[in-house]
């Protein structure tokens, strides 16, 4: 009440005075309950990383729960302060608020993403609403805010940092978008929606990771598996025994609609088998369907659009990116449909005269354009993945590909240890020092896939760097390569070594991270900029220097042929009507279904996928979508909404971002100097523009995508 009732310039030359303060007291926990177990303190282990021989399953949902409570009482401190609102005293109180919550939540997310069970699914089920809930009592408290929009109204007079600046506008901006220029009413229809939509999200993607494992189409006979080799049968015939089907085989699906196992299968009805498992494992009626899901998903997002006087979902989520609003982005991915559409028409006749070869004199058919592309690219290029796979062997690709390439370029360095216990037996654990000697960050590595492991790949953190709280990033990356038989070497093919760059991409720009807050710190960007760091990196992966360290056969040691990686570059642009044009649809789809209006009302999901892809321009028949609606884990669980086109816009950023690079030198030290500088270590402190700008020095430029995807000219 007193808050309203001062002045502006009286307020702004309190608040002036208390920005900046280091110290000041924050009365966050006097009335929190008391924390117990294991969450209660940070651990005890090196850059207080988790201590997993003293977890138990049955340890996280109590955890979570009490860190709910203690963040809710210290969150009720920050807004119940007697004393007049300042930057210290609620901005930088909620920053230190809810320690508890999120030291157990690190760990808890990724266990329940990585090495998942009944009791971590039913836990991750009975917190989501709880997370929601606890979400709203601190972006919709009225007393909160009216401290937050205090000390915003003043910032004119307040003496910040550009740090301390961009927290207090992300802040306010955060609690505008979270309702908090609601009424009482508006308020609680609004929690009533976010609970049902976070349980919604959290049924989903439980549903689909059953669906991946439970749908792996089983085969009678050896026969039906040709094209494979010893090893992928091998792995078949175990996986059916596991499912319950001794003597027979079955072929795992991973979480995209085109399986990699589709390009060796030389038996037609076993492609089509294996793409329809993968293309219906949850629109078949059964307990794990999850169309009736995101429709309601779809339906509830514009309805809490139009609550908080949006037009639609894709306008609500996109309010703190890059990209600021929907047409922008979508008129960004369709700029690309004339030229992908022609490359789609010239490989398709390409892959319809290879098929014609083998008998195949109808239509081509989507469970045959990787098997037939795969047979183009070894004749006219004359790759065989079965002759790379031999070259990039997991560990070898991490410790002399990855790591020397970070050495070269930031002067990091990596030392591997063996006293911190891990959540799993095939991960390993590294500590990374800083090109001065001293320690950076922790970094787990977790390879290999699961039957208990969601598809994909991803990076996170178990602890996130924050200097207001003395921590230190540990980091983790968790990849789904196909896991070696006993005694045999874990082999990737040249996706999953990118995919290694990739991931670590995100890593490196976790630990380097030098920001105040946590909420600042690292990869917390926006979705449609966080992956530009990572996609730059995968950049790393063919500089022949660091190549010619990791990229040699298992069993001889000799590196790989200077021909096979020419041969690579050479079919580099090949099959972008599948790989480029599969990505396009997924996003066009992703902001078809949210930018609907909640005037539109519930519509269904197989009708509205096929109407939103007719409208394209491009042959999604023959080539789908890279995630059809129903198995769309983006989107519908991943935070992802709205969001997919990220991984096009910050490819454009990243082939730019490159460019500049071969311009001025290579990777060199001074330039992976400049590149930590100007973007990977400003975390979220800095508008994105302006942070590119930075960097290259203008806006970023589309042609060197255009050139690098064999789209430049139209092509």
């Amino acid at each position: 009440m007193i808050i309203r009732l001062l002045a502006g310039a009286a307020l702004g030359a309190m608040l002036s005075a208390c920005a900046t303060l280091e110290n000041e007291p924050v009365a966050t926990t006097l009335s929190a309950p008391q924390a117990t177990g294991y969450f209660a303190a940070p651990s005890t282990l090196p850059f207080h990383a988790p201590d997993f021989t003293k977890l138990s399953d049955a340890d996280f949902q109590p955890a979570i729960e009490q860190g709910i409570a203690i963040k809710r009482a210290e969150i009720s401190a920050i807004a119940d302060n007697p004393a007049p609102p300042t930057f210290d005293n609620t901005l930088v109180a909620m920053q230190r608020a809810g320690q508890v919550l999120a030291r157990a939540r690190a760990v808890f997310d990724q266990l329940v993403a990585a090495n998942t069970n009944t009791v971590l699914d039913a836990a991750d089920a009975a917190l989501a609403p709880q997370l929601a809930a606890l979400n709203d009592d601190t972006y919709l408290n009225a007393r909160l805010f009216a401290r937050v929009k205090a000390v915003y109204d003043a910032r004119a007079a307040m003496s910040m940092t550009p740090e301390d600046a961009m927290l207090l506008e992300t802040t306010y901006a955060d609690f505008v978008h979270a309702g908090a220029l609601l009424d009482a009413g508006q308020k609680e229809r609004l929690k009533a929606l976010n609970g049902r939509i976070a349980g919604l999200e959290t049924e989903f993607g439980q549903k689909l990771t059953e669906a991946t494992a439970a749908r792996s189409p089983v085969f009678g006979t050896r026969a039906e598996l040709a094209g494979l080799s010893e090893a992928q049968i091998q792995a078949a015939a175990a996986l059916a025994t596991k499912m319950g089907q001794p003597g027979k085989f079955a072929l795992a699906l991973i979480n995209i609609t085109q399986q990699p196992l589709l390009t060796s299968l030389t038996n037609r009805a076993t492609r089509r088998a294996l793409f329809e498992a993968s293309i219906n494992r949850t629109s078949s009626g059964d307990a794990n369907d999850t169309t009736d899901l995101i429709e309601e998903l779809a339906e509830l997002r514009a309805q809490r659009a139009a609550l908080l006087g949006l037009p639609d979902h894709a306008t609500y989520a996109m309010y703190d990116r890059m990209v600021k609003e929907p047409a922008k982005a979508i008129a960004f991915m369709r700029d690309f449909v004339p030229a992908l559409a022609a490359t789609q028409q010239r490989e398709r006749a390409m892959l319809e005269e290879m098929a014609r070869a083998d008998g195949i004199n109808g239509a081509l058919e989507p469970w045959d354009w990787s098997y037939y592309a795969e047979k183009v690219r070894k004749a006219r290029y004359d790759i065989d993945q079965a002759a790379i796979r031999p070259y990039f062997e997991v560990w070898r690709t991490l410790e002399d590909g990855v790591f020397p390439a970070m050495t070269q370029f930031y002067g990091v360095m990596f030392q591997r240890r063996t006293d911190l216990p891990t959540y799993h037996p095939d991960m390993r654990v590294y500590t990374v020092f800083d090109k001065d000697g001293s320690e950076l960050a922790l970094f787990y590595f977790d390879p290999f896939a699961r039957p208990n492991k969601r598809g994909g790949a991803w990076m996170g953190n178990f602890v996130d760097q924050s200097h207001l709280l003395g921590l230190k990033p540990v980091i983790h990356n968790t990849l789904n390569v196909t896991p070696p038989q006993p005694g045999e070497p874990a082999l990737m093919t040249f996706d999953d070594v990118t995919t290694t760059f990739h991931e670590f991409g995100h890593a490196i720009h976790g630990m380097f991270a030098d920001q105040r807050y946590p909420s600042l710190s690292g990869t917390s960007t926006a979705r449609d900029f966080v992956e530009f760091p990572s996609q730059f990196h995968e950049n790393l992966a063919t500089i022949p220097a660091i190549l010619n360290r990791y990229a040699r056969h298992y069993q001889t040691g000799a590196p790989i042929p200077a021909e096979l990686v020419a041969k690579l570059d050479a079919a580099a642009k090949f099959n972008q009507g599948l790989e480029f044009g599969e990505t396009l649809t997924a996003a066009l789809l992703d902001m078809e279904w949210h930018r609907r209006g909640a005037a539109a009302g519930r519509t269904e999901a197989e009708a509205f996928e096929a109407a939103a892809l007719g409208g394209i321009g491009l042959d999604t028949r023959l080539i789908p979508p890279r995630y059809r609606s129903p198995y769309f884990r983006h989107i519908w669980s991943n935070g992802y909404s709205a969001g997919y086109y990220s991984y096009i816009w910050t490819e454009m950023l990243a082939h730019d971002a490159w460019d500049w690079i071969e311009q001025n030198g290579g990777p060199t030290r001074a330039n992976g100097d400049h590149v930590r500088a100007t973007f990977l270590g400003q975390g979220h402190t800095k508008d994105y523009g302006p942070m590119y700008r930075d960097y290259a020095g203008r806006d970023p430029a589309v042609e060197p995508m255009l050139r690098a995807r064999g789209l430049a000219g139209g092509e």
